[in-house]
């Protein structure tokens, strides 16, 4: 059958018992129903909302447009999230694309998706999250003039090495700092709202008049809208990569979903009526930070808050996105993909410390360069491409291997749907607007068949290799771990 079976004996690479089969090392079940929302709502909410809405605009040309695209993200989000659910309910482990990938289409293309996540594309996000974190906390200290690329760059690099520290220390201190900042960033959103309606109650509704004119049609055009929109949206389906560290997953994944990404959707949308309230759609186009201009027309002196609540939502974004990221490095490890040292757990921490630190030392890498800015701005094409790879997965498993248990069902349009449209994004930049960046993201997915033969098919592992792995051991005080017999 098509459908990988566990493995029943844990390998070297993937288990171990400690004390000759006493309690195994295992992460904790630390992440309820409360902790799951803040994970997905806290993580999509980052700086795309506060950002986005301009080039949504720009690319749509009308303000309707624009807030029917807004909506459509939303409703493909969810859709993604609740075939992920079942998925997750199907396959009770961590590690999201990557261990459905595995699971369902075999070694190779897991292989290729742990390879470009790992090396490329979680770093990537990790450290423009990061920066723009930084942009936002450094500019108050540097009025009427940009910041210094060198103090955005180091503030970059300290909020990732803080993250690092907190979340290999403990788990329930990451999830707690999720909790603090989802809640700080969604008054911070309540305070846009509030301010949007107490302006349309006033009457400026001069932007909804009209509101479908010099609307843009074009393929290209919507695809790239929907890419800006869902660029905001994204860290709709980080609950799947922590599914072993879910209490009761079969319940939490699909709740969690169910209250956050319609709750984020919502309030997306009144957002933007309220960006479109306080400007008029020519203003909110020559505008560098949406949510900045808002501030200065609306809270007046009082508009330093904004700058507050943006380094705050970016904070709070990249820490569940690093949460989760850590999380796809640890368990490809864990399954052979990976270096050994990076499927261990710290003995006490009980925390994924050592892919922790690794896809630390790639963000940094990537701050450091410089360099990832358009391998960034091609961030959703490769995401796409994984995830229309993980639903077509989903439809085999309802069509061929109904008869698995699953303690949740999604109906099967909706998986077809995000699959087409999955589809579109994929090939709507490439058709009508081909650009050699594409070819380049291509060629460096393939390039990890020249890894995979030697090191994971063929097992070609050189005798240093375990030395090392035995000398990080000691020094990080980590031991490799159990599956959760979920």
């Amino acid at each position: 059958s098509t459908m990988r079976k566990k493995k029943t004996t844990d390998s070297p690479h993937s288990s171990t018992d400690l004390n000759e089969g006493k309690e195994n090392l295992r992460l904790k079940q630390e992440v309820g129903l409360i902790s799951g929302v803040s994970l997905i709502a806290g993580t999509m909410i980052g700086s795309g909302i506060f950002m986005s809405p301009e080039w949504v605009l720009h690319h749509m040309g009308s303000p309707a447009s624009s807030l029917l695209i807004w909506a459509a993200c939303g409703l493909l989000a969810m859709f993604g999230a609740l075939s992920y659910a079942e998925l997750g309910t199907i396959i009770k482990e961590s590690g999201g694309e990557y261990i459905y990938i595995l699971r369902i289409f075999g070694s190779f293309p897991a292989f290729l998706f742990a390879y470009t996540s790992v090396i490329l594309v979680r770093p990537a996000g990790l450290a423009a999250v990061c920066l723009s974190f930084a942009e936002y906390a450094v500019a108050p200290f540097y009025p009427g003039c940009s910041s210094p690329q060198v103090v955005v760059k180091c503030t970059a690099a300290a909020c990732i090495l803080l993250l690092t520290i907190i979340n290999c220390l403990n788990v329930r201190l990451a999830t707690s700092i999720m909790n603090v900042f989802t809640a700080a960033k969604l008054l911070a959103l309540l305070v846009i709202v509030v301010g949007g309606l107490v302006l349309l109650a006033k009457g400026q509704t001069q932007s909804f008049q009209n509101a479908f004119q010099n609307t843009t049609a074009g393929i290209g055009a919507v695809g790239v809208a929907f890419y800006q929109g869902l660029w905001s949206y994204d860290g709709w389906n980080n609950l799947n990569y922590v599914t072993e560290e879910l209490k009761k997953p079969e319940v939490t994944l699909p709740r969690a979903v169910m209250i956050a990404i319609p709750l984020v959707t919502c309030l997306y949308l009144l957002v933007n009526v309220s960006y479109l309230a306080a400007m008029t759609p020519s203003e909110l186009l020559s505008s560098g930070a949406v949510a900045v201009t808002w501030g200065d027309k609306v809270l007046g002196s009082w508009a330093w808050l904004i700058s507050l609540s943006v380094a705050l939502s970016t904070f709070g974004s990249s820490n569940g996105t690093f949460f989760s990221g850590g999380r796809v490095c640890y368990i490809a490890a864990r399954e052979g993909h990976m270096p050994d040292i990076l499927s261990m757990a710290h003995v006490r921490c009980l925390t994924p410390s050592p892919a922790l630190l690794f896809t630390s030392a790639m963000s940094l890498i990537m701050i450091i360069s410089g360099s990832f800015t358009s391998i960034v701005n091609f961030f959703s094409f490769i995401a796409w491409f994984f995830y229309g790879m993980t639903i077509s997965g989903l439809l085999y498993l309802k069509i061929k291997k109904p008869e698995l248990p699953r303690s949740y069902k999604v109906p099967i349009i909706i998986p077809i749907i995000v699959l087409v449209a999955a589809v579109y994004l994929v090939l709507a930049p490439i058709i009508d607007q081909p650009q050699i960046e594409i070819l380049y993201i291509v060629l460096f997915i393939f390039s990890g068949i020249i890894l995979y033969f030697p090191l994971v098919r063929f097992k070609c592992h050189p005798r240093f290799l375990q030395r090392v792995t035995l000398y990080l051991q000691l020094f990080l005080e980590v031991a490799p771990t159990t599956r959760d017999a979920n």
